[in-house]
């Protein structure tokens, strides 16, 4: 432990210590058709070129997790002038990039984690913390029932692009799950021992737990005025999230065969995100 960089000792001995869990629950509600891109095995004649992923078991298609995951890391790391640009040669040709941050010193590290070929020094690092659930489609009944579906559940939607020259219109189709579907919205943050002590470094005067559930608000607040899936600057993927409950469960709890569960002080932190009986279309 002699090479470790960065914060101080987790405890007298460095041990790692899982102190609770946070379950933040609530929905998703698509404003615009989301596509989220599945396999295109199979596609019968007639179908869409560009299809949704979808339950392989019930068929329902669902936002996974790791979409919206991927996008909140995304939008904080822009946010927070987290991507360097890079460049290196190939072919002769220079490529830039904008890698994956992977400064452990960061909150957006510590919450997101790193990948796991990226070795990791540092005192108070502690495995990822956020895990984000896929969203199961929470009203198939309603959109089965619509009149104009195209698909079970989904709408097709047919885009041209205009050959400049000829004319020509070149049209392909994109499957996409209508305005007014619901998503069920769970997340899941991990609290350890480091994460509870106030580090007095900057305007990193709060305790990580609290400036974790900053990030995680201010992630579902940048996705809700960026889009979700693909091709949203074409106007697909509005959505907006309504949290219906924040609770806690301490290492107690499962050391005790479940007790003690109760509701989290951070509820009240994402009431501003909520859109509850928001129709598709309508204004948050």
């Amino acid at each position: 432990m002699a090479d470790l960089k960065g914060g101080g000792d987790m405890s007298a001995d460095n041990r790692l210590k899982l102190e609770k869990k946070i379950f933040i629950d609530g929905e998703i509600i698509v404003k615009t058709g989301i596509h989220v891109g599945g396999s295109s095995l199979g596609l019968s004649i007639g179908g869409a070129n560009n299809v949704v992923i979808r339950n392989p078991v019930t068929n329902l298609p669902y936002i996974p997790g790791s979409s919206l995951k991927g996008k909140m890391r995304s939008l904080l790391e822009k946010c927070y002038g987290l991507v360097k640009i890079t460049s290196e040669t190939k072919d002769s040709k220079t490529v830039w990039e904008g890698r994956l941050c992977e400064d452990p010193a960061e909150d957006v590290v510590q919450m997101f984690g790193a990948s796991a070929d990226v070795e990791i020094t540092y005192a108070d690092y502690a495995p990822t913390r956020l895990t984000v659930r896929d969203g199961k489609l929470l009203n198939p009944d309603e959109l089965e029932k619509a009149d104009q579906t195209d698909m079970y559940c989904t709408e097709i939607k047919t885009e041209v692009s205009i050959d400049r020259l000829t004319s020509q219109a070149n049209p392909r189709n994109f499957e996409r799950v209508p305005a007014g579907a619901r998503f069920k919205l769970a997340l899941v943050l991990d609290i350890y021992n480091v994460d509870t002590q106030e580090s007095g470094q900057g305007n990193k005067d709060k305790k990580r737990e609290e400036r974790f559930m900053d990030l995680i608000k201010q992630g579902l607040c940048l996705v809700q005025d960026d889009y979700l899936g693909g091709h949203g600057t074409r106007g697909y993927g509005q959505v907006c999230f309504h949290v219906d409950s924040v609770e806690e469960r301490s290492a107690e709890y499962y050391q005790k065969g479940g007790i003690n569960d109760q509701r989290s002080s951070f509820l009240e932190k994402f009431s501003p995100l909520n859109c509850r009986g928001a129709g598709a279309g309508d204004e948050v």
